[in-house]
């Protein structure tokens, strides 16, 4: 496992064990996660950690600027990643709930429109597209003709 130890100190946290597990959780998958989801991959690998743990330490990890915090609109619940400090959009699955990162972002010269238009000081935006995935839209098909 890796150590968090200067990293967790230059926030102001103390170094705890399930404060490393679900970090590394985090950073293992890349992807956002929602705490439900941490903790079930805790519990595959026997790593006991309670859900309201799970919970307090992600949502301390976004005020300490370690972690994002994004709401997904379908279902309103909170998906968290690594703060790698990077823009990062994503197209998302309405059925299988799949974040498929998406390259450039098509609204920074929107941004740039806000800025000198309204005098907005715009400090970062978040982007997310809904629809289904290729999967899906393969088995919703298949399904569609078993209908016939």
């Amino acid at each position: 496992m890796t150590s968090y130890k200067e990293l967790f100190a230059g926030k102001g946290l103390k170094n705890t064990k399930s404060r490393n597990l679900i970090y590394d959780i985090l950073n293992e998958t890349g992807l956002p996660m929602t705490a439900e989801q941490i903790f079930v991959r805790l519990k595959e690998t026997n790593k006991s950690v309670n859900l309201s743990t799970v919970y307090r330490t992600v949502e301390l990890f976004v005020e300490k600027g370690l972690v994002l915090k994004a709401i997904m609109a379908e279902d309103n619940k909170a998906m968290f990643e690594i703060n790698h400090h990077e823009h990062k959009h994503y197209l998302v699955c309405l059925n299988c709930k799949e974040m498929i990162p998406v390259a450039g972002c098509p609204l920074d010269e929107y941004e740039k429109v806000l800025i000198d238009r309204m005098g907005f000081d715009v400090t970062g935006h978040k982007f997310e597209i809904y629809g289904y995935c290729k999967n899906c839209q393969k088995l919703n098909s298949e399904h569609k003709k078993e209908d016939f």
